[in-house]
Protein backbone atom coordinates (compact mmCIF):
# COMPACT_ATOMS: atom_id res chain seq x y z
CA UNK A 1 0.00 0.00 0.00
CA UNK A 2 1.61 3.25 -0.88
CA UNK A 3 1.49 6.45 1.45
CA UNK A 4 -1.12 9.28 0.72
CA UNK A 5 1.45 11.98 0.31
CA UNK A 6 4.18 9.90 -1.37
CA UNK A 7 4.40 7.51 -4.07
CA UNK A 8 7.89 5.96 -3.36
CA UNK A 9 10.27 5.81 -0.76
CA UNK A 10 13.40 7.37 -2.29
CA UNK A 11 15.17 3.77 -1.73
CA UNK A 12 13.18 3.16 -4.65
CA UNK A 13 13.34 5.88 -7.10
CA UNK A 14 15.91 4.12 -9.66
CA UNK A 15 16.15 3.64 -13.60
CA UNK A 16 12.83 1.80 -13.85
CA UNK A 17 11.01 4.68 -12.83
CA UNK A 18 12.25 6.74 -15.69
CA UNK A 19 9.47 8.72 -17.62
CA UNK A 20 7.35 8.82 -14.95
CA UNK A 21 6.33 11.75 -11.94
CA UNK A 22 7.04 10.52 -8.43
CA UNK A 23 5.72 12.60 -5.25
CA UNK A 24 8.45 12.30 -2.61
CA UNK A 25 8.66 13.20 0.71
CA UNK A 26 11.93 14.17 2.89
CA UNK A 27 14.60 16.33 4.14
CA UNK A 28 16.66 19.18 2.20
CA UNK A 29 19.99 17.52 3.01
CA UNK A 30 22.13 19.84 0.54
CA UNK A 31 21.21 23.26 -1.29
CA UNK A 32 22.53 24.57 -4.46
CA UNK A 33 22.05 27.88 -6.41
CA UNK A 34 23.49 27.85 -9.88
CA UNK A 35 22.10 30.85 -11.84
CA UNK A 36 18.61 29.51 -13.45
CA UNK A 37 19.25 25.91 -11.83
CA UNK A 38 18.53 24.62 -8.44
CA UNK A 39 19.98 21.61 -6.59
CA UNK A 40 18.46 20.08 -3.69
CA UNK A 41 19.49 16.35 -2.74
CA UNK A 42 16.83 15.33 -0.99
CA UNK A 43 16.80 12.50 1.79
CA UNK A 44 14.64 10.29 3.79
CA UNK A 45 15.39 7.03 5.42
CA UNK A 46 15.63 5.11 2.66
CA UNK A 47 18.18 7.19 0.57
CA UNK A 48 18.68 10.08 -1.10
CA UNK A 49 18.29 11.81 -4.50
CA UNK A 50 19.43 14.49 -6.35
CA UNK A 51 16.32 17.07 -7.28
CA UNK A 52 16.59 19.64 -10.40
CA UNK A 53 14.38 23.06 -10.38
CA UNK A 54 14.74 25.67 -13.45
CA UNK A 55 13.78 28.95 -13.00
CA UNK A 56 10.81 28.82 -15.40
CA UNK A 57 9.09 27.10 -12.91
CA UNK A 58 8.57 30.30 -11.00
CA UNK A 59 6.57 28.95 -8.25
CA UNK A 60 8.83 26.19 -7.51
CA UNK A 61 11.71 28.27 -7.57
CA UNK A 62 11.02 31.06 -5.51
CA UNK A 63 10.38 28.10 -2.99
CA UNK A 64 13.61 26.90 -3.14
CA UNK A 65 15.06 30.43 -2.35
CA UNK A 66 13.63 30.12 1.28
CA UNK A 67 14.61 26.91 1.87
CA UNK A 68 16.72 25.76 4.31
CA UNK A 69 18.91 22.51 5.17
CA UNK A 70 16.97 20.11 6.88
CA UNK A 71 13.42 21.57 6.02
CA UNK A 72 11.10 18.97 5.49
CA UNK A 73 9.27 19.34 2.13
CA UNK A 74 7.60 17.33 -0.73
CA UNK A 75 8.52 17.41 -4.79
CA UNK A 76 6.60 16.07 -7.35
CA UNK A 77 8.47 15.44 -10.90
CA UNK A 78 9.74 13.63 -13.31
CA UNK A 79 12.03 10.73 -13.12
CA UNK A 80 14.84 11.55 -15.57
CA UNK A 81 18.31 9.97 -16.23
CA UNK A 82 21.67 12.16 -14.76
CA UNK A 83 23.58 13.54 -17.73
CA UNK A 84 26.74 11.35 -18.77
CA UNK A 85 29.62 11.38 -16.57
CA UNK A 86 27.26 12.96 -13.73
CA UNK A 87 26.48 9.93 -12.15
CA UNK A 88 26.90 9.04 -8.48
CA UNK A 89 27.82 5.45 -7.92
CA UNK A 90 28.04 5.77 -4.61
CA UNK A 91 24.13 6.20 -4.57
CA UNK A 92 21.36 3.73 -5.37
CA UNK A 93 19.68 6.63 -6.59
CA UNK A 94 23.18 8.32 -8.65
CA UNK A 95 21.82 7.78 -12.67
CA UNK A 96 18.86 9.34 -12.03
CA UNK A 97 17.10 12.82 -10.89
CA UNK A 98 13.86 14.30 -10.22
CA UNK A 99 12.82 17.20 -12.58
CA UNK A 100 10.74 19.14 -10.21
CA UNK A 101 7.54 20.33 -11.19
CA UNK A 102 6.10 21.30 -7.68
CA UNK A 103 7.12 21.88 -4.51
CA UNK A 104 5.65 22.00 -0.78
CA UNK A 105 7.26 23.16 2.48
CA UNK A 106 5.66 21.02 5.06
CA UNK A 107 8.23 22.88 7.44
CA UNK A 108 11.32 25.37 7.55
CA UNK A 109 14.02 24.24 9.47
CA UNK A 110 15.86 26.67 11.86
CA UNK A 111 19.75 27.05 11.81
CA UNK A 112 21.45 23.81 12.76
CA UNK A 113 23.23 23.55 16.11
CA UNK A 114 25.41 20.76 14.37
CA UNK A 115 26.55 19.63 11.12
CA UNK A 116 25.21 16.41 10.45
CA UNK A 117 27.72 15.52 7.73
CA UNK A 118 30.27 15.49 10.41
CA UNK A 119 28.00 13.81 12.88
CA UNK A 120 30.84 11.75 14.07
CA UNK A 121 33.04 14.64 15.21
CA UNK A 122 30.37 16.62 17.68
CA UNK A 123 30.56 16.09 20.73
CA UNK A 124 28.46 13.41 22.23
CA UNK A 125 26.79 15.65 24.38
CA UNK A 126 25.78 18.00 21.62
CA UNK A 127 24.27 14.82 19.94
CA UNK A 128 22.54 13.27 22.16
CA UNK A 129 20.83 16.40 23.63
CA UNK A 130 19.43 16.65 19.55
CA UNK A 131 19.22 13.26 19.04
CA UNK A 132 16.26 13.74 16.76
CA UNK A 133 19.05 15.39 14.54
CA UNK A 134 21.54 12.41 15.10
CA UNK A 135 19.13 9.72 13.91
CA UNK A 136 18.67 11.00 10.65
CA UNK A 137 22.10 10.47 9.70
CA UNK A 138 22.26 7.44 7.28
CA UNK A 139 24.83 6.36 10.02
CA UNK A 140 22.00 6.10 12.65
CA UNK A 141 19.73 4.51 10.87
CA UNK A 142 21.79 2.07 9.43
CA UNK A 143 22.37 1.14 13.32
CA UNK A 144 18.69 1.04 14.21
CA UNK A 145 18.00 -0.75 11.39
CA UNK A 146 20.71 -3.62 11.90
CA UNK A 147 19.71 -3.87 15.43
CA UNK A 148 15.60 -4.24 14.02
CA UNK A 149 16.94 -6.55 11.74
CA UNK A 150 19.21 -8.82 14.13
CA UNK A 151 16.44 -8.66 16.71
CA UNK A 152 13.17 -9.52 14.35
CA UNK A 153 16.10 -12.80 13.52
CA UNK A 154 16.47 -13.97 16.86
CA UNK A 155 12.68 -13.43 17.43
CA UNK A 156 12.33 -15.92 14.58
CA UNK A 157 14.94 -18.19 15.13
CA UNK A 158 13.74 -19.03 18.54
CA UNK A 159 9.70 -19.48 17.75
CA UNK A 160 11.48 -21.90 14.67
CA UNK A 161 12.61 -23.89 18.08
CA UNK A 162 9.30 -23.47 20.00
CA UNK A 163 10.74 -20.88 22.12
CA UNK A 164 7.34 -18.58 23.85
CA UNK A 165 7.81 -15.25 24.36
CA UNK A 166 6.44 -14.08 27.25
CA UNK A 167 6.80 -10.40 28.54
CA UNK A 168 7.50 -10.11 32.37
CA UNK A 169 6.32 -7.01 35.35
CA UNK A 170 8.25 -4.02 34.76
CA UNK A 171 6.36 -3.43 38.54
CA UNK A 172 8.01 -5.81 40.45
CA UNK A 173 9.67 -6.39 44.24
CA UNK A 174 13.22 -4.90 45.43
CA UNK A 175 15.51 -7.96 45.87
CA UNK A 176 19.42 -8.05 46.67
CA UNK A 177 20.51 -8.93 43.75
CA UNK A 178 23.54 -7.23 43.04
CA UNK A 179 23.47 -3.64 41.35
CA UNK A 180 21.42 -0.84 42.86
CA UNK A 181 17.38 -0.93 42.32
CA UNK A 182 15.74 1.62 40.82
CA UNK A 183 12.42 2.01 43.13
CA UNK A 184 8.80 3.68 42.52
CA UNK A 185 6.75 4.68 45.65
CA UNK A 186 3.14 3.07 45.76
CA UNK A 187 0.42 5.65 45.77
CA UNK A 188 -2.23 3.34 46.81
CA UNK A 189 0.43 1.76 49.61
CA UNK A 190 1.90 4.40 51.68
CA UNK A 191 5.53 3.46 52.61
CA UNK A 192 6.07 0.87 50.09
CA UNK A 193 8.00 0.32 46.78
CA UNK A 194 7.85 -1.36 43.52
CA UNK A 195 11.62 -1.91 41.70
CA UNK A 196 12.42 -1.91 38.08
CA UNK A 197 13.63 -5.22 37.48
CA UNK A 198 17.04 -5.50 37.06
CA UNK A 199 17.02 -8.38 34.60
CA UNK A 200 13.75 -10.88 34.97
CA UNK A 201 15.65 -13.25 36.56
CA UNK A 202 13.06 -14.45 39.46
CA UNK A 203 10.18 -14.38 37.19
CA UNK A 204 11.67 -16.43 34.00
CA UNK A 205 12.56 -19.24 36.58
CA UNK A 206 8.88 -19.00 37.91
CA UNK A 207 8.07 -19.50 34.18
CA UNK A 208 9.85 -22.91 34.28
CA UNK A 209 8.50 -24.06 37.86
CA UNK A 210 5.04 -23.25 35.76
CA UNK A 211 6.25 -25.95 32.62
CA UNK A 212 6.97 -23.16 29.87
CA UNK A 213 9.79 -25.07 29.21
CA UNK A 214 11.45 -22.45 26.40
CA UNK A 215 11.03 -18.56 27.28
CA UNK A 216 12.39 -15.89 25.96
CA UNK A 217 12.15 -12.20 25.31
CA UNK A 218 13.86 -8.86 24.46
CA UNK A 219 13.76 -7.88 27.89
CA UNK A 220 14.40 -4.31 29.58
CA UNK A 221 16.63 -4.20 32.68
CA UNK A 222 17.01 -1.46 35.01
CA UNK A 223 19.84 -1.10 37.11
CA UNK A 224 21.24 2.36 38.63
CA UNK A 225 25.07 1.63 37.74
CA UNK A 226 27.62 3.66 36.23
CA UNK A 227 28.45 4.05 32.55
CA UNK A 228 31.35 2.71 30.60
CA UNK A 229 31.69 2.28 26.81
CA UNK A 230 30.34 -0.97 26.56
CA UNK A 231 27.34 -0.12 29.13
CA UNK A 232 24.30 1.80 29.06
CA UNK A 233 23.97 3.32 32.47
CA UNK A 234 20.02 2.99 34.30
CA UNK A 235 18.53 0.89 31.30
CA UNK A 236 19.20 -1.56 28.81
CA UNK A 237 18.02 -4.64 26.49
CA UNK A 238 18.96 -8.16 26.34
CA UNK A 239 18.16 -11.38 24.85
CA UNK A 240 16.79 -13.04 27.99
CA UNK A 241 16.35 -16.94 27.62
CA UNK A 242 15.55 -20.07 29.60
CA UNK A 243 14.90 -23.37 29.16
CA UNK A 244 14.19 -26.84 31.32
CA UNK A 245 15.14 -29.91 31.13
CA UNK A 246 18.24 -29.30 29.70
CA UNK A 247 22.35 -29.56 30.43
CA UNK A 248 24.45 -26.86 30.20
CA UNK A 249 26.48 -28.21 26.85
CA UNK A 250 22.66 -27.70 24.74
CA UNK A 251 22.34 -24.25 25.83
CA UNK A 252 25.29 -23.36 24.97
CA UNK A 253 24.93 -25.17 21.56
CA UNK A 254 22.09 -23.30 21.01
CA UNK A 255 23.56 -20.13 21.41
CA UNK A 256 26.48 -21.13 19.60
CA UNK A 257 23.95 -21.77 16.37
CA UNK A 258 22.18 -18.51 16.86
CA UNK A 259 25.03 -15.93 17.47
CA UNK A 260 27.36 -18.22 14.40
CA UNK A 261 24.01 -17.47 12.08
CA UNK A 262 23.75 -14.22 12.75
CA UNK A 263 27.37 -13.50 11.87
CA UNK A 264 27.49 -15.27 8.49
CA UNK A 265 23.65 -13.47 7.54
CA UNK A 266 24.59 -9.69 8.58
CA UNK A 267 28.48 -9.89 8.61
CA UNK A 268 29.45 -12.10 6.06
CA UNK A 269 32.88 -10.15 6.11
CA UNK A 270 33.51 -10.98 9.12
CA UNK A 271 35.69 -14.04 10.02
CA UNK A 272 34.85 -16.57 13.04
CA UNK A 273 38.93 -17.70 14.45
CA UNK A 274 36.38 -20.58 15.99
CA UNK A 275 34.18 -22.84 15.15
CA UNK A 276 32.77 -24.21 16.95
CA UNK A 277 33.72 -21.75 19.24
CA UNK A 278 36.31 -22.38 22.51
CA UNK A 279 35.02 -23.36 25.69
CA UNK A 280 37.52 -22.52 28.20
CA UNK A 281 37.44 -22.84 32.11
CA UNK A 282 37.54 -20.23 34.79
CA UNK A 283 40.99 -21.42 36.26
CA UNK A 284 42.85 -21.74 32.63
CA UNK A 285 41.94 -18.16 31.69
CA UNK A 286 42.92 -16.65 34.87
CA UNK A 287 46.37 -18.44 34.91
CA UNK A 288 47.15 -17.95 31.23
CA UNK A 289 45.42 -14.18 31.17
CA UNK A 290 44.49 -13.11 33.99
CA UNK A 291 41.34 -12.28 32.68
CA UNK A 292 38.03 -13.88 32.55
CA UNK A 293 37.02 -12.33 28.97
CA UNK A 294 40.42 -12.71 27.39
CA UNK A 295 40.44 -11.39 23.85
CA UNK A 296 41.02 -15.41 21.72
CA UNK A 297 41.72 -13.38 18.01
CA UNK A 298 44.64 -14.82 16.51
CA UNK A 299 44.99 -11.34 14.80
CA UNK A 300 43.92 -7.75 17.54
CA UNK A 301 44.51 -6.05 13.98
CA UNK A 302 42.31 -7.45 11.77
CA UNK A 303 39.03 -5.71 12.59
CA UNK A 304 36.85 -8.17 10.82
CA UNK A 305 37.89 -11.07 13.08
CA UNK A 306 35.85 -12.56 15.36
CA UNK A 307 36.62 -14.48 17.96
CA UNK A 308 34.15 -16.32 20.65
CA UNK A 309 34.76 -17.79 23.29
CA UNK A 310 32.88 -19.68 26.12
CA UNK A 311 34.14 -19.43 29.74
CA UNK A 312 33.31 -22.17 32.36
CA UNK A 313 33.52 -23.86 35.49
CA UNK A 314 33.07 -20.61 37.57
CA UNK A 315 34.08 -20.79 41.34
CA UNK A 316 30.57 -20.21 42.98
CA UNK A 317 31.76 -17.89 45.11
CA UNK A 318 34.17 -14.81 44.86
CA UNK A 319 37.29 -15.64 46.36
CA UNK A 320 37.64 -13.64 49.53
CA UNK A 321 34.90 -13.04 52.07
CA UNK A 322 32.82 -9.95 52.81
CA UNK A 323 32.17 -9.44 56.71
CA UNK A 324 32.31 -13.31 57.47
CA UNK A 325 30.22 -14.36 53.87
CA UNK A 326 30.33 -15.38 51.01
CA UNK A 327 29.40 -13.27 47.77
CA UNK A 328 28.18 -15.30 44.74
CA UNK A 329 30.26 -14.89 41.59
CA UNK A 330 27.47 -14.63 39.43
CA UNK A 331 24.11 -14.76 41.04
CA UNK A 332 22.57 -16.72 44.06
CA UNK A 333 20.45 -18.92 41.88
CA UNK A 334 23.37 -20.44 40.28
CA UNK A 335 23.63 -24.04 40.67
CA UNK A 336 26.85 -25.84 42.12
CA UNK A 337 28.45 -28.49 40.18
CA UNK A 338 27.34 -31.76 41.17
CA UNK A 339 30.78 -33.34 42.48
CA UNK A 340 31.28 -29.99 44.58
CA UNK A 341 27.76 -30.24 46.66
CA UNK A 342 30.48 -31.79 49.41
CA UNK A 343 31.97 -29.03 49.97
CA UNK A 344 28.79 -26.35 50.36
CA UNK A 345 30.05 -25.23 54.06
CA UNK A 346 31.32 -22.09 55.34
CA UNK A 347 34.59 -24.22 55.39
CA UNK A 348 34.89 -25.11 52.21
CA UNK A 349 32.72 -23.29 49.69
CA UNK A 350 35.33 -21.48 48.08
CA UNK A 351 36.38 -24.98 46.10
CA UNK A 352 32.36 -25.06 44.64
CA UNK A 353 32.66 -24.66 40.94
CA UNK A 354 29.20 -24.15 39.43
CA UNK A 355 27.59 -23.77 36.26
CA UNK A 356 28.15 -20.87 35.05
CA UNK A 357 28.65 -20.05 31.45
CA UNK A 358 30.02 -16.56 30.31
CA UNK A 359 30.25 -15.89 26.12
CA UNK A 360 33.15 -13.58 25.53
CA UNK A 361 33.74 -12.09 22.27
CA UNK A 362 37.09 -10.20 20.86
CA UNK A 363 37.56 -9.32 24.86
CA UNK A 364 33.82 -8.30 25.73
CA UNK A 365 31.86 -10.74 27.71
CA UNK A 366 28.48 -10.31 25.49
CA UNK A 367 26.57 -12.70 27.81
CA UNK A 368 26.35 -14.33 30.73
CA UNK A 369 24.06 -17.25 32.16
CA UNK A 370 23.61 -20.65 34.03
CA UNK A 371 22.54 -23.27 35.09
CA UNK A 372 20.36 -22.84 38.33
CA UNK A 373 19.67 -24.14 41.53
CA UNK A 374 16.25 -26.41 41.41
CA UNK A 375 16.95 -27.98 44.48
CA UNK A 376 15.00 -25.83 47.51
CA UNK A 377 17.40 -27.37 50.36
CA UNK A 378 20.38 -26.14 47.96
CA UNK A 379 19.24 -22.33 47.53
CA UNK A 380 18.81 -22.27 51.16
CA UNK A 381 22.54 -23.36 51.78
CA UNK A 382 23.56 -21.37 49.26
CA UNK A 383 21.09 -17.88 50.85
CA UNK A 384 23.12 -18.89 54.33
CA UNK A 385 26.93 -19.10 53.02
CA UNK A 386 25.76 -15.35 51.35
CA UNK A 387 24.77 -14.30 54.90
CA UNK A 388 21.31 -13.49 54.31
CA UNK A 389 19.34 -12.45 57.64
CA UNK A 390 15.94 -14.17 58.03
CA UNK A 391 14.40 -10.54 56.78
CA UNK A 392 16.66 -11.08 53.80
CA UNK A 393 15.71 -14.04 53.47
CA UNK A 394 11.96 -13.32 53.63
CA UNK A 395 12.79 -11.50 49.61
CA UNK A 396 12.74 -14.75 48.27
CA UNK A 397 9.83 -16.44 49.99
CA UNK A 398 8.06 -16.94 46.78
CA UNK A 399 10.66 -18.45 44.92
CA UNK A 400 11.46 -21.25 48.19
CA UNK A 401 7.71 -21.71 47.97
CA UNK A 402 7.37 -22.28 44.29
CA UNK A 403 10.34 -24.66 44.37
CA UNK A 404 8.54 -26.81 46.78
CA UNK A 405 5.75 -28.11 43.89
CA UNK A 406 7.76 -29.96 41.53
CA UNK A 407 10.69 -27.60 39.88
CA UNK A 408 12.50 -28.63 36.73
CA UNK A 409 16.35 -28.81 36.21
CA UNK A 410 16.82 -25.59 33.92
CA UNK A 411 19.08 -22.89 32.92
CA UNK A 412 19.75 -19.78 30.51
CA UNK A 413 21.64 -16.83 29.48
CA UNK A 414 21.23 -13.24 28.70
CA UNK A 415 23.03 -11.72 25.73
CA UNK A 416 23.04 -7.68 25.48
CA UNK A 417 21.94 -7.08 22.20
CA UNK A 418 23.72 -3.40 21.57
CA UNK A 419 27.08 -4.86 23.10
CA UNK A 420 26.89 -7.37 21.21
CA UNK A 421 26.18 -5.20 18.15
CA UNK A 422 28.77 -3.01 19.06
CA UNK A 423 31.61 -5.92 19.05
CA UNK A 424 30.13 -6.70 15.86
CA UNK A 425 30.48 -3.83 14.21
CA UNK A 426 33.17 -2.15 15.95
CA UNK A 427 31.69 1.14 16.98
CA UNK A 428 32.95 2.92 19.79
CA UNK A 429 30.15 2.30 22.41
CA UNK A 430 26.92 1.02 22.47
CA UNK A 431 25.13 4.15 22.77
CA UNK A 432 25.13 3.99 19.20
CA UNK A 433 22.67 1.35 18.86
CA UNK A 434 20.23 2.86 21.65
CA UNK A 435 17.50 5.42 20.25
CA UNK A 436 17.45 7.92 22.87
CA UNK A 437 20.74 6.80 25.50
CA UNK A 438 21.44 8.50 28.72
CA UNK A 439 24.81 10.12 28.67
CA UNK A 440 27.78 9.25 30.94
CA UNK A 441 26.39 10.54 34.15
CA UNK A 442 23.00 8.79 33.39
CA UNK A 443 21.07 11.71 32.48
CA UNK A 444 18.65 11.69 29.25
CA UNK A 445 19.86 15.42 28.36
CA UNK A 446 16.93 15.52 25.46
CA UNK A 447 13.99 15.43 28.01
CA UNK A 448 16.75 16.67 30.88
CA UNK A 449 15.83 13.47 32.98
CA UNK A 450 15.69 13.27 36.01
CA UNK A 451 14.10 16.28 37.03
CA UNK A 452 12.40 17.52 40.07
CA UNK A 453 8.77 16.78 40.00
CA UNK A 454 5.92 19.14 41.89
CA UNK A 455 5.43 18.66 45.57
CA UNK A 456 1.70 17.66 45.09
CA UNK A 457 3.54 14.53 43.15
CA UNK A 458 5.49 13.71 45.90
CA UNK A 459 2.93 14.16 48.47
CA UNK A 460 0.59 11.60 46.29
CA UNK A 461 3.27 9.15 46.62
CA UNK A 462 3.67 10.19 50.20
CA UNK A 463 7.73 11.08 49.25
CA UNK A 464 9.63 14.00 51.12
CA UNK A 465 13.05 15.26 49.80
CA UNK A 466 15.16 15.63 52.27
CA UNK A 467 17.77 18.39 51.02
CA UNK A 468 22.08 16.75 50.53
CA UNK A 469 23.30 17.35 54.06
CA UNK A 470 26.55 18.33 52.00
CA UNK A 471 24.72 20.77 49.96
CA UNK A 472 22.76 21.88 52.84
CA UNK A 473 25.78 22.61 55.18
CA UNK A 474 27.55 24.60 52.52
CA UNK A 475 24.80 26.79 51.81
CA UNK A 476 24.20 27.01 55.10
CA UNK A 477 27.99 28.77 55.57
CA UNK A 478 27.10 31.15 52.39
CA UNK A 479 24.04 32.28 54.18
CA UNK A 480 26.05 33.09 57.14
CA UNK A 481 28.63 34.57 55.56
CA UNK A 482 26.74 36.62 53.48
CA UNK A 483 25.26 37.60 56.98
CA UNK A 484 27.82 38.68 58.72
CA UNK A 485 28.89 41.25 55.72
CA UNK A 486 25.24 42.83 55.85
CA UNK A 487 26.17 43.49 59.85
CA UNK A 488 29.73 44.88 58.84
CA UNK A 489 27.86 47.21 56.32
CA UNK A 490 25.75 48.44 58.99
CA UNK A 491 28.30 49.11 61.21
Amino acid sequence: MKDMLRTHNIGEVNESLSGKEVSLCGWVDTLRHHGKVSFIDLRDRYGKVQCVVVHSNADAFEKTSKLTIESCIKITGKVKARPKGAEKKDLSTGNVEIEIEKLEVFSLADPLPFDLSKGDEVSEEIRLKYKYLDLRRPKMVANLKIRHEVIKFIRDFLHDKGFFEITTPILTKSTPEGARDFIVPSRLHPGKFYALPQSPQQYKQLLMVAGIDKYFQIAPCFRDEDARADRSPGEFYQLDLEMSFIEQDQLLHLIEELFTKIVKKFFPKKKLTHEPFLKLSYDEVMKKYNSDKPDMRKNKNDSNELAFAWIVDFPLFEEEKKEGHYAPMHHMFTRPKDEDLKYLNKKDAHKVKSYQHDLVLNGFEVGGGSIRIHDPKVQQIVFDLIGFSEEENKYFEHMITAFKFGVPPHGGIAPGIDRMLMVLTGESSLREFIAFPKNREARDVLMDAPSTVAKKQLDEVHIAVIEDKKKADAKEKVVKKAGKKVVKKKK
